[in-house]
């Protein structure tokens, strides 16, 4: 029922002429029903002499929930179109967990079965379980984004060691990163290889583990990258350190750049677009539609660690800018 605010003339003016038909209380809203006045209450008097208009009585609605036709507005149905959405994220991620989960065990067992002949042949670079892991990667992308790469011909070929650098934004980028087939060691906390088959398979690629807050863990952390670089096996760094929780590019950590510098080998920066918004950080449970696009630049040389982070976060922050994200 509309709400109607009363404008009364002060004392002192005249006072106005009693109107015709149904008293104050009887102010039909919207019509009534057959002709019969519905009453209304009022809830405010506004004694302001500005809004009288040549000494007479003046109705204003403050707040109706009334048509012109006297019927009841329709709900806005505009407030159930976020939960709806929510719902819609949470089954995608429910299906995702199934289908990269059921992959990766039959994929898990075929990197079983060849380890063994992985560590005569080729001990470093492990390239059958790269490309075991580049399958369970594509096979669960696909069916869920889109995916673009630019760039792949800024790619060092799998013989020759490098240091990859990219921006982290989702649990996703690690999925998107491996469908381009490169023999990367990527460093992950050690927690994450307690997790059955997933962790057992990174131990198979040889992902190097890492204690956070743990000195000691980081100085061991870098001299197995190191020594996996100069036998000829490359890594793969987030030098931000951990996922953006506001999507733009924080800063670069020195420990990647350190391991280039030392070694000599290029370092090739890498930009994600699109990961943050599929699977935001601390909503894993839940995955949006779209797609993710994937930019790899040129390399990076020098023997210089502050340059070449310097190099690498410009390249990569000049990226995100021209796409639309932020950088702090």
């Amino acid at each position: 029922m509309g709400t109607l605010v009363w404008l009364r003339p002060p004392a002192s003016a005249f006072a106005p002429p009693t109107p015709a038909g149904p008293s104050a209380a009887q102010v039909v809203a919207g019509g009534g029903i057959k002709g019969r006045p519905r009453r209304v209450s009022v809830a405010l008097r506004c004694p302001d002499p500005r809004v009288l208009q040549e000494g007479r009585w003046r109705w204003t609605v403050a707040r109706s929930d009334v048509t012109a036709g006297g019927a009841a507005a329709a709900p806005d149905d505009s407030s159930r179109v976020l939960p709806d959405v929510q719902m819609v994220s949470r089954i995608r991620g429910v299906f995702f967990y199934m289908v990269t989960s059921v992959a990766a065990i039959f994929l898990f067992i075929a990197m079983v079965v060849v380890h063994p002949l992985v560590l005569l042949f080729d001990r470093y670079r492990r390239r059958a379980q790269h490309y075991i892991a580049k399958i369970w990667a594509t096979l669960t992308v696909s069916m869920f984004y889109k995916l673009e790469v630019e760039g792949m011909e800024n790619l060092p070929p799998n013989t020759s060691p490098a240091v990859y650098v990219a921006n982290h934004q989702s649990f996703l980028d690690i999925y998107t990163l491996l469908t381009l087939g490169r023999c990367f060691k990527f460093i992950s906390k050690t927690s994450i290889f307690m997790i059955p088959i997933i962790g057992w398979a990174m131990y198979l690629l040889g992902v190097i583990p890492l204690r956070r807050m743990d000195s000691r863990s980081q100085l061991d952390c870098l001299k197995r990258c190191v020594d996996s670089v100069k036998r000829g096996a490359s890594v793969f760094f987030f030098p931000e350190g951990t996922r953006s929780k506001d999507g733009k590019l924080g800063v670069f950590k020195r420990g990647a750049f350190s391991v280039a510098a030392k070694t000599g080998v290029p370092v090739i920066p890498i930009t994600l677009l699109g990961t943050g918004k599929l699977m935001p950080p601390g909503m894993e449970g839940s995955l949006n539609s779209g797609s993710v696009k994937v930019i790899i630049h040129r390399p990076v040389e020098g023997d210089n660690a502050e340059k070449l982070c310097s190099n690498a976060r410009n390249v990569i922050a000049d990226t995100l800018l021209l796409h639309g994200y932020g950088v702090h």
